[in-house]
C-alpha cells in the first residue's frame, strides 16, 4: 500500500485507482458468491482475481466476467503506468535541503527495478570526470553513525549474555574430582559472540538477498527446458507458428527476469556487504579508544589497524559468496536431476569427472599459495632493501656505492621472477582444465550415453539441453573452491575482532570526578596503580593533595614513576586499591607530543571554537611566532603524520599550546620542558607555567628535570621508586637535607648553574633570542629512557646524543636524516608547499588511458609473443566453433534414420577438436606467462636503473613513500595482476565473437540486428567505464585517510581521553567512512546498471536467434538451432566479464604507466666516461680550485654559491663555517657533483671535475657525513661494499676507529648484522663507522661534515684525534659547527650568504675582528 499512499498528483490517481480495483474486485467475488448460492458452482480460480480468470479461460462466455476482467486489466495497467513515474514527497514530510540526495528514494517503480535512477550519473561521469562533491548523500539506515550504533548494541546484548552467563555458572557448587573426571572437564567459559552480534544486525537483509538468489537459480533451469520445447518445435513441421513465438517470447522474458533478479540480488548483497564493513570499521574505533594500556602494548599499532583495514575488508568480500553455502549444492542437485532425466544414469559419469577436478584444483591451490608465501617474503625483503637505498640514497651517491646495492637489489628480482615463472605454469593447468572441463564432461557423457546402449540416439534436444545445463554446472562447483578460501580467511579474522572486541576496557570511574574536598583541585588516597593486573604496581601508597591553582612540581630520578602519577590522574593505569579525586576540566601534554595531520592551527583549536585574541597570546606565550614564520603556510601549514615536518622542539610546543588554549582548570605538564632548548624552556616558564604566566591562577602539576624552575613553584613532590619520598615547598625541602638535596646535588653541579645564569645574561637581545628560537626549531629530541639517574653534565651530553633521534613511539627513538636548510633550499620547499601542503598532491589520473601505454607493456611483452597469444585464442575459438558444428551434425544423423552408425568416429573427430581447442588455451596461456614475466623483468629493470641514477635534487623533491609505492604496488599489478586480466579478457571476447559467428552462420537474417546491439553494448561500456573508473579512483583516495586517522587515534588515545574528545574523534571517523562510502555505493550500483544493460543485449541476442530460427525454420535442421541458441545462452556472460576485464585492465594498466613515467625522469652525468678518464694514481697531491664557481639547488631558484673563487693547496686542513644557510654544505656537494654548476668550474689538481664520471670522481674523494647511515647487512658490507680490501685492511681500519674491542667481542665478528640504519649500534658507534669507512678508502682530499648534535665529546675527541695522525698528508677540508675543533688548522674559510667573507688562518682572523672574531668570542675561544 505504500506505493498508494503518496499525495500530490500521483497520490490522488493512486487512491482513485485502487478504489476502483477494489470495488471491481470485490464485485466479481460477490457475482461468484452469488452463483454459489443459485446452484451454479464456479470453478475455484474465479474467486482468485479477474486477471487469472482472463488468461486461462480461451472464450469467456459470461458477459459480466467479461466486462470486470477488462476493466481490471485497463486498470492495473494504468496503475503500473502511473507507478513508473517519479514521486514527490508527501506535503507535510520534513523538507529535505540535501544538495545532492540518493536518488533511488524519489525513483520510481521501473526506474529502480531496471536501475535507470543510476542512468543520470553515468552520463555525467561520461562527460566530465567525477568528483567528491558529484557523489550523492548516503540514506539514513546506510551512515556509519546507524550501522555502528545497531552493531554496538548486539554486540552489548552479546556480553550481557555472557556475564549473566558467568554470574549464573559462578555460585554452582564444586563438583567433586570424581565427577568432573566423569563429566569432562568443566564446560569452557562462553564468550561473547561476534557472529551472533553480525547476524542479528544483519540477518534481515540475508534473508532478502537469499530469497532473491532461490528465484534465480530455480528460473536459471527454465531455459533449458524452453530450449528443448523449441527444439521440438524445429523438428515438428506440423506444429503451428505461434507455438514457436511463444517460446521465443518466453526465453526472452525469462532471460530478463533472471537478469533483474540477479542484479537486484547482488545489489542487496553487497550493500550488506559494505555494511558489515562499516560496522565492523565503527566498532574496533570505538574499542581502541576504551582499551587498557596493557592490552595496548601486547600488539602494535600496526597489528591494531590491520583489524580495521584487513579483517572488515575480509568481510566485506566474503558477503557475496555466503549463499554460495546452500545455493551451490541446489543448483548442482538440480543440473544433475535435469540431466538424469535428459540421458539417463550416463550423467554420473560427467559428474564424477567434474567432482574429481575439484581435488585437483585445490591441489594447485596449495600449491600456489605456497608459492606465493615464498614469493611475498622475496618481495618484502626487496621493498626492505629499496626503502634503505631510498633513505640512504645520498650516501651511496657520495661513496659511488650505486653498483652494489643494484646488484643485490637484482639478484632478489632474480629470485622472484624465477618463483613468479613455476606459479605462472602451475596456473596455466588450473586455466586448461576451467577451459576445457565443460568440454571434458560433455564429451565423457555422450560417449558414455552413446556406448552404454546401441539404442541410445543422440539427437539435437538431448545433445543441446545437456551441453545448457553443464555450463549451468559449471558455476557453482568452480565457486566452491573459492568459497571454502574466503571463508577460512573470514573465521581466522572473525576470531581476531572477536578477541579484541573482548579485551579489557579501561574504568571510567577510577576517578572521580564529582566531588572532592574543599579547597583542593586533586586529592589521591593511599593509591596503588598498576600498567597491567599481572605487574607490579607501579605506584603505591601515595597520599598527595593538590590545593586549587597550586604550581606542583613533581621530580626525581629517571623511572621512579613520574609520568605514571600523571597517567594515574588521567585515570590511564589500573587502580587496585585507594581513591583518586579531581575536580574540573583537564589539559594533558604528555611527554612525547602528539600532532595530528591537520594544520598547526586545528592542532592548537583541537575542536574548540577559535577566539582570535586568546589564539595569538597562546601563540606567543608558547614561543610559536617565530616559527609560524619561517612554516611555509603559517599556522595553516599542514602537519604531516606524526609531526614529520616539525621538529621534536616545535612539537612539544605545539602541545603545550593546544593546552593553554584549551583553557581547563587542571594542567598535567608531562615534562614539557625537556624537548626544547634551555632559553626557549625558560621563555616557556616565564610566560606560562610560571606564576607570571599565563596559566597563573590555575592547577598545574608539572614534571620536570629542570632544576632552574624549582625555586618557583608552590610545592615539590620527590618521587623515588613509587612512593613520595618526601613533599613540600622548596626552601622547606632544602633544609631537609633528604633525598631532594642530593637529587640537586646530582643533577646540577654549580659550575653548571652559574653557567646557565650567564648565558641568559648574554641572551637579552631580542633579535639573539628569535635567532635561538629558530635554532631550536632545527634541533629534535627525545626524552631520556634510561633507568639510571644521570648527572647533569651526562644527561647534556645525552641530550646531544640523543638530540637525533626524532620521538617515535613509546621511548623507542629513531634516526631521522638532519640536515640544516641553506636559505635557498628553505626557499625550494617554501615553492612545494607554497600554499602550507606538505608535498605536491599525486594527481589522480583523470580520463583513459592513451593507446601507447597497451603499447608499451605489448613491447615489454614481446611482440612476436603477443601476436602468438592472439592467433592462439583465434585457433582456440575456430577448434571449439568446429567441435560444437561437429556436434550438431552429428546429432542430425538421428533425423535421417533413427540410428547412429558410424558413432566411433563422431565421437573421435569430436574429442579431437576438444582437446585441441585445451591444448591451444594451454599455449596460449603459457605464452602469456612468459610474455608478462618477461614484461615484468623489463619494466622494474628500466624503473630500477632509472631510480638509482636520479639526480639528489629528485630525491628531495618526491617523496619516498610515492617512489617506493611504484616498487611494491605498481611492480605487484604488473607481476601478478595484468597477465590474468588480459587472458580473461581475451578469453570472453573470443567467446563472445565466436558465439556471434555461429548465430550468424545458422540464421543469417541475425546479421540485421548485431549492429543496433553493438552500438548499444558500445555506448553501455563507455559510460560505464569513465564513470566506475572514476568511482574506484575517489573510493581508494578516500579510503587511506580512514587508517591514517585510525592509527592516529590509536596512538594519541591517551590526549583525546584527557581532554574528554572521545566522541568528536568516533564522529570525525564516521564521517570519514561516510565518505569511503560515499563512492562505495555508486560503484556497486554502476556495476548493476551496467549488468542490467549488457544483459539486456545479452537477452536481445538469445531473443533473436530464437525468434529467426522460429522465422526460417523451413531452412533449418535441430542441430543448428540448438547449436544457436545454446550459444547464445552463454553470450550474456561473456559480454559481462567482457566489460568487466576491460574496465579492470584500464584501471591496472595505469601501473605501467607510472612505471614507465618513473623510468623516464632525468638523470644525472654518466657513472663513467670512457674518452676522459682521470690518470692512475689521481689526484696526486689533493689541490682544490674553485673558479668562478656558481651554483643552485634546482633551475629556477636562487644561486646559494655566488662566484666561489679560492685555492687549497695539496695537504691544507681548512676550516669552513658561516651562519645556518650560508652555504657550507652546499660547497662540499659541490665537490662530489651532487650539485652541478651554474657557472664556473672546479678543478683537482688542474684536471676539471666536469670533464669526467660521477664514478671515477667520487670515489677518489672521502667524506664523513653529518649522518652515520648505515644498511641492513653485515658490518664488512657495511664498510666494504664490493669486496675490494683484504681482511687486514678491515681490521685495521677498525683498530684506528676504535671500534676493534667492539668487533671483535661480537661472536659474528666482521659478520656482525647491522639492523635497518644501524639501529643496534649507538649513534657514537655509527659516527665510527663511517670513519673506518674513510680510513680504509685514504683518498687524498677529505671532506668531514661535522655531526652537529649527534654525537658525545668522547667520540667527537677520537674522530678529531684519528684525523690529525691518520690523514696529516690530505687535504682536510671541515664543516666545523663547534670552533674549537678548527682552531689548529692551517686555514679558514668563512662563507656569508654563499660568497667568501674572509680566508685566512684562525690567529689573522681573529686579530682582524672580523666574523669569525664574533663567532669565536661567542663560544668563549677569544
Amino acid at each position: 500500500m505504500d506505493a498508494l499512499c503518496g499525495s500530490g498528483e500521483l497520490g490522488s490517481k493512486f487512491w482513485v485507482l485502487g478504489v476502483l480495483l477494489w470495488c471491481v474486485s470485490w464485485a466479481d467475488l460477490f457475482y461468484s458468491f452469488h452463483g454459489l448460492v443459485h446452484g451454479r458452482a464456479p470453478a475455484p480460480v474465479f474467486f482468485v482475481t479477474p486477471l487469472v480468470v482472463g488468461v486461462t479461460m480461451g472464450e469467456i462466455s459470461d458477459p459480466f466476467r467479461f466486462t470486470t476482467f477488462y476493466i481490471h486489466f485497463a486498470l492495473v495497467l494504468s496503475a503500473l503506468i502511473l507507478a513508473c513515474f517519479r514521486e514527490k514527497p508527501p506535503f507535510f514530510s520534513a523538507k529535505n535541503v540535501d544538495p545532492n540526495p540518493y536518488p533511488e528514494t524519489s525513483a520510481g517503480f521501473l526506474s529502480r527495478l531496471f536501475f535507470w535512477w543510476f542512468t543520470k550519473m553515468a552520463i555525467y561521469g561520461y562527460r566530465h570526470p567525477l568528483e567528491e562533491k558529484d557523489l550523492w548523500s548516503l540514506k539514513e539506515e546506510d551512515r556509519s553513525q546507524m550501522v555502528v550504533q545497531q552493531l554496538l548494541e548486539a554486540w552489548r546484548k552479546q556480553e550481557k549474555q555472557t556475564a549473566r552467563h558467568k554470574a549464573s555458572a559462578a555460585p554452582g557448587k564444586n563438583a567433586s574430582g570424581e565427577d568432573e573426571v566423569l563429566l569432562g572437564a568443566r564446560p569452557r567459559p562462553r564468550k561473547p559472540s561476534f557472529l551472533k552480534a553480525l547476524l542479528a544486525t544483519f540477518g534481515s537483509s540475508f534473508l532478502i538477498s537469499a530469497c532473491f538468489k532461490l528465484i534465480q537459480d530455480l528460473l536459471s533451469f527454465i531455459n533449458p527446458q524452453l530450449l528443448s520445447i523449441l527444439i521440438r518445435f524445429i523438428s515438428n513441421p506440423m506444429a503451428p507458428s505461434w507455438w514457436g513465438f511463444l517460446v521465443a517470447g518466453l526465453m526472452f522474458l525469462c532471460s530478463m527476469m533472471q537478469s533483474l533478479i540477479l542484479q537486484h540480488y547482488y545489489h542487496y548483497i553487497f550493500v550488506t556487504g559494505v555494511k558489515f564493513r562499516t560496522g565492523i570499521m565503527g566498532v574496533i574505533y570505538r574499542k581502541a579508544l576504551v582499551i587498557t594500556n596493557s592490552v595496548k602494548r601486547a600488539s602494535t599499532v600496526g597489528e591494531i589497524v590491520n583489524l580495521m583495514s584487513v579483517d572488515a575488508q575480509r568481510f566485506m568480500d566474503l558477503a557475496p559468496f555466503l549463499n554460495l553455502l546452500w545455493s551451490a549444492p541446489l543448483q548442482i542437485i538440480l543440473a544433475i536431476y535435469f540431466l538424469w532425466q535428459n540421458l539417463g544414469p550416463s550423467v554420473l559419469a560427467g559428474v564424477a569427472f567434474m567432482v574429481l577436478l575439484i581435488p585437483l584444483n585445490g591441489a594447485v591451490a596449495v600449491k600456489m599459495r605456497a608459492f606465493q608465501v615464498k614469493q611475498m617474503k622475496l618481495k618484502d625483503s626487496r621493498i626492505k632493501l629499496m626503502s634503505e637505498i631510498l633513505n640512504g640514497i645520498k650516501v651511496l651517491k657520495l661513496y659511488a656505492w650505486e653498483p652494489s646495492f643494484l646488484k643485490q637489489v637484482e639478484g632478489i628480482r632474480q629470485g622472484e621472477l624465477q618463483l613468479l615463472r613455476t606459479a605462472a605454469y602451475l596456473h596455466t593447468t588450473t586455466t586448461f582444465t576451467w577451459m576445457c572441463s565443460p568440454f571434458l564432461v560433455t564429451l565423457i557423457t555422450l560417449w558414455v550415453y552413446v556406448y552404454v546402449d546401441p539404442n541410445n540416439v543422440l539427437d539435437a534436444e538431448k545433445a543441446f539441453v545437456s551441453v545448457s545445463l553443464f555450463n549451468i554446472l559449471r558455476l557453482p562447483l568452480n565457486m566452491l573452491p573459492q568459497l571454502i578460501s574466503n571463508l577460512t580467511q573470514a573465521s581466522v579474522s572473525l576470531k581476531r575482532i572477536q578477541q579484541f572486541l573482548s579485551q579489557e576496557e579501561l574504568d571510567p570511574q577510577s576517578v572521580e570526578r564529582k566531588t572532592i574536598s574543599p579547597g583542593y583541585a586533586i586529592t589521591i588516597h593511599s593509591g596503588t596503580f598498576t600498567w597491567a593486573q599481572d605487574l607490579p604496581p607501579t605506584l603505591h601508597s601515595l597520599d598527595i593533595q593538590v590545593p586549587k591553582g597550586a604550581l606542583v612540581a613533581v621530580v626525581g630520578p629517571v623511572g621512579c614513576g613520574k609520568s605514571s602519577l600523571v597517567s594515574a590522574l588521567l585515570g590511564e593505569m589500573e587502580k587496585l586499591e585507594g581513591k583518586v579525586h579531581m575536580k574540573g576540566s583537564v589539559a594533558y601534554v604528555p611527554q612525547q607530543a602528539w600532532i595530528q595531520n591537520c594544520t598547526l592551527q586545528e592542532n592548537v583549536l583541537f575542536g574548540k571554537a577559535l577566539n582570535p585574541k586568546r589564539y595569538q597570546q597562546t601563540l606567543e606565550a608558547c614561543a610559536l611566532l617565530a616559527d609560524l614564520e619561517m612554516l611555509p603556510g603559517g599556522d595553516q601549514t599542514e602537519i604531516g603524520e606524526k609531526g614529520i615536518n616539525l621538529s621534536g622542539g616545535q612539537r612539544q610546543r605545539v602541545s603545550l599550546a593546544r593546552a593553554v588554549y584549551s583553557d581547563a582548570d587542571i594542567f598535567l605538564l608531562d615534562d614539557p620542558l625537556s624537548a626544547v632548548d634551555s632559553h626557549v624552556a625558560k621563555h616557556i616558564f616565564d610566560h606560562v607555567i610560571g606564576p607570571e604566566g599565563v596559566l597563573a591562577g590555575k592547577t598545574r602539576v608539572l614534571v620536570t628535570h629542570g632544576i632552574s624552575f624549582l625555586p618557583q613553584t608552590d610545592f615539590i613532590i620527590v618521587l623515588a621508586d613509587g612512593q613520595v619520598s618526601e613533599m613540600g615547598p622548596y626552601p622547606a625541602l632544602l633544609q631537609r637535607n633528604g633525598s631532594f638535596a642530593n637529587f640537586l646535588c646530582n643533577y646540577a653541579p654549580d659550575e653548571d648553574q652559574g653557567h646557565l645564569e650567564d648565558s641568559w645574561t648574554a641572551l637579552e637581545g631580542a633579535e639573539d633570542k628569535e635567532a635561538l628560537l629558530i635554532e631550536d626549531t632545527l634541533s629534535n629530541h627525545t626524552d631520556l629512557t634510561d633507568n639510571d639517574p644521570v648527572t647533569y653534565v651526562v644527561q647534556k651530553q645525552f641530550m646531544r646524543q640523543l638530540s637525533a633521534l626524532s620521538s617515535d613511539g613509546e621511548g623507542q627513538g629513531r634516526p631521522v636524516p638532519r640536515r640544516h636548510l641553506g636559505p635557498s633550499e628553505k626557499v625550494q620547499v617554501t615553492e612545494a608547499k607554497a600554499d602550507g601542503a606538505l608535498t605536491q598532491e599525486e594527481k589522480a589520473a583523470i580520463g583513459t588511458v592513451e593507446l601507447s601505454v597497451f603499447w608499451d607493456y605489448a613491447k615489454a611483452v614481446g611482440l612476436c609473443t603477443t601476436l602468438a597469444i592472439c592467433l592462439l585464442y583465434v585457433g582456440q575459438s575456430a577448434a571449439a566453433i568446429g567441435a560444437n558444428v561437429w556436434l550438431s551434425a552429428w546429432t542430425n544423423d538421428a533425423m535421417a534414420d533413427s540410428r547412429q552408425n558410424n558413432t566411433s568416429l563422431r565421437l573421435g573427430v569430436y574429442a579431437a577438436l576438444g582437446i585441441l581447442q585445451g591444448f591451444l588455451v594451454m599455449l596460449a596461456a603459457m605464452a602469456m606467462a612468459a610474455g608478462g614475466i618477461q614484461a615484468a623483468r623489463v619494466l622494474h629493470q628500466a624503473l630500477l636503473h632509472n631510480k638509482i641514477r636520479s639526480p639528489q635534487s629528485f630525491f628531495d623533491t618526491t617523496p619516498s613513500g610515492r617512489i617506493l609505492n611504484c616498487f611494491s604496488k605498481d611492480i605487484y599489478v604488473v607481476d601478478e595482476v595484468l597477465a590474468p586480466v588480459i587472458l580473461m579478457l581475451l578469453n570472453s571476447f573470443f567467446n563472445a565473437i565466436s558465439t556471434l559467428v555461429v548465430i550468424m552462420a545458422s540464421t543469417p537474417l541475425f546479421t540485421v540486428v548485431i549492429l543496433p546491439l553493438a552500438v548499444l553494448y558500445t555506448l553501455v561500456q563507455r559510460f560505464y567505464a569513465a564513470t566506475s573508473r572514476q568511482l574506484k579512483r575517489l573510493e581508494s583516495v578516500s579510503r587511506s585517510p580512514i587508517y591514517s586517522h585510525f592509527s592516529e587515534t590509536v596512538t594519541g588515545a591517551s590526549v583525546i581521553r584527557a581532554y574528554n574528545r572521545s566522541r568528536d574523534f568516533e564522529i570525525i571517523s564516521d564521517t570519514k567512512v561516510d565518505a569511503n562510502q560515499r563512492s562505495c555505493y555508486p560503484y556497486i550500483i554502476s556495476n548493476r546498471w551496467l549488468s542490467i544493460g549488457v544483459e539486456f543485449v545479452g537477452n536481445c541476442v538469445v531473443l533473436f536467434a530464437a525468434l529467426f530460427a522460429v522465422i526460417g525454420r523451413s531452412s533449418l535442421n535441430p542441430g543448428l538451432v540448438g547449436l544457436s541458441v545454446s550459444y547464445s545462452l552463454q553470450v550474456t556472460f561473456a559480454l559481462n566479464w567482457m566489460i568487466r576485464m576491460m574496465s579492470d585492465l584500464e584501471s591496472n594498466i595505469v601501473a605501467v604507466e607510472r612505471v614507465k613515467e618513473y623510468s623516464k625522469t632525468e638523470t644525472e652525468a654518466p657513472w663513467v666516461v670512457e674518452g676522459s678518464r682521470p690518470p692512475e694514481g689521481w689526484p696526486p697531491r689533493g689541490e682544490v680550485e674553485f673558479r668562478n664557481y656558481s651554483v643552485r639547488y634546482r633551475p629556477g631558484l636562487d644561486l646559494v654559491l655566488r662566484d666561489l673563487s679560492l685555492h687549497v693547496h695539496g695537504g691544507e686542513k681548512v676550516g669552513i663555517v658561516g651562519r645556518t644557510g650560508a652555504g657550507k654544505s652546499s660547497m662540499t656537494l659541490c665537490l662530489f657533483r651532487i650539485l652541478e654548476a651554474a657557472k664556473g668550474e672546479i678543478r683537482i689538481d688542474g684536471l676539471n671535475v666536469a670533464d669526467i664520471g660521477l664514478h671515477d670522481l667520487r670515489s677518489q674523494l672521502t667524506i664523513i657525513p653529518q649522518d652515520p647511515i648505515l644498511f641492513s647487512g653485515t658490518l664488512r658490507m657495511n664498510l666494504d661494499p664490493f669486496g675490494s680490501y683484504s681482511e687486514e685492511d678491515i681490521w685495521w681500519a677498525l683498530e684506528l676507529s676504535h671500534l676493534h674491542t667492539f668487533v671483535s667481542s661480537q661472536p659474528a665478528g666482521l659478520d656482525f648484522q647491522c639492523s635497518e640504519g644501524g639501529e643496534n649500534l649507538s649513534v657514537g658507534q655509527r659516527q665510527l663507522v663511517c670513519l673506518a669507512r674513510a680510513l680504509l678508502r685514504k683518498s687524498r682530499i677529505l671532506v668531514l661534515d661535522e655531526a652537529t648534535a649527534a654525537i658525545d665529546l668522547e667520540t667527537d675527541n677520537l674522530i678529531q684525534a684519528t684525523i690529525r695522525t691518520q690523514f696529516d698528508t690530505c687535504t682536510v677540508l671541515t664543516i666545523a659547527h663547534r670552533l674549537n675543533t678548527i682552531m689548529d688548522y692551517t686555514r679558514v674559510l668563512v662563507l656569508d650568504k654563499g660568497v667568501v667573507a674572509e680566508f685566512d688562518s684562525p690567529a689573522n682572523l681573529i686579530a682582524a675582528r672580523g666574523i669569525f672574531y664574533g663567532m669565536a668570542r661567542d663560544a668563549g675561544l677569544a
